[in-house]
This record gives structure tokens, C-alpha cells and sequence, in this order.
């Protein structure tokens, strides 16, 4: 197997963003953004896990997301609240909480400037469960989600 490491789009990697949720605590992302979505905005894609973005899935998260980033999509890897660096308790999986704040995200996201309004989720297991849940609140940035080894019946 091979590691594309030449893409369209050269990109920049945020290592560390606080995302505001409506009750004031915050998410820790870390960013791969196209150096062109600063002057052209682009669609951005979450995803959105407890997996501690500093550790466990470090290095899948580097190969994947920049290769998304160097196709031209903002990409973004969200801790869940009460997991890596985000505020809060992690006090179940697919809580009301966990949706909301996913809800939360996707609008922070769509705001800014390298965003063209344009969200899509990614995920497996865990993050395709709250894919399809998010999805389900219907936020209107949302526009597409990928959701893999996952179910809508828990």
C-alpha cells in the first residue's frame, strides 16, 4: 500500500481549536485546512469522536483528513465532550448531550470564514452512530454524512 502524499490542495493543520457550545463548555478540534479556503471558502467535513484526537487515532486522523484537505474539503476532528481536550463528563455514548453538541459544531463550523456554509459528518462505528443522529436533528448546514459499521437501530 501506498501513502498519497501529493494532492491539489497544499494544507495547513490547526493542532488545537475550542469549539463554543450553547452552554458555554468547549470541544478541542484540531484542523486540516486547504491554504485556499482562506481566500475561497470551502465545504468542511467533521468527524466527531471520544477518541482523543492527541493520542489514539492520531495517526489514521493525519493520513485521512489531509488527504480530504488536500482534495479541497476543510476537515475537522472534534472531541467529544468529556473526552481528549474538550470540556465535560463523558457520561454515556449517544446522549442527548452528544447530539447537541454535534448540532453545535456543525453551525460553528458553517460561521467561519474558510467555510463556505457547507458541513458534512464522517464515521465509523461511534462517529457513523452520531452521524446518522446528528443528521436527524436535520441542522441546516448539514449536508451530507458518510456512516460506516453503523446503525440506525441502537
Amino acid at each position: 500500500m501506498s501513502v498519497v502524499e501529493s494532492f491539489p490542495y497544499q494544507v495547513r493543520e490547526i493542532e488545537n481549536v475550542f469549539i463554543p457550545m450553547r452552554d458555554g463548555a468547549q470541544l478541542a478540534a484540531r484542523i486540516w485546512l486547504p491554504e485556499e479556503a482562506e481566500r475561497t471558502p470551502m465545504p468542511a467535513i467533521m468527524e466527531y469522536i471520544p477518541y482523543r484526537k492527541r493520542d489514539i487515532t492520531r495517526g489514521r486522523d493525519a493520513t485521512n483528513h489531509a488527504y480530504l484537505a488536500g482534495h479541497g474539503y476543510v476537515c475537522i476532528r472534534v472531541d467529544m465532550r468529556g473526552s481528549g481536550d474538550s470540556d465535560g463528563v463523558l457520561t454515556d455514548e449517544y446522549t442527548q448531550q452528544e447530539q447537541e453538541d454535534g448540532v453545535d459544531a456543525i453551525a460553528w463550523l458553517a460561521e467561519q470564514p474558510w467555510c463556505d456554509g457547507n458541513v458534512g459528518m464522517m464515521g465509523i462505528s461511534w462517529g457513523g452512530f452520531n452521524s446518522l443522529q446528528v443528521a436527524a436533528k436535520r441542522p441546516p448546514a448539514l449536508k451530507a454524512i458518510i456512516s460506516i459499521c453503523s446503525s440506525d437501530d441502537l
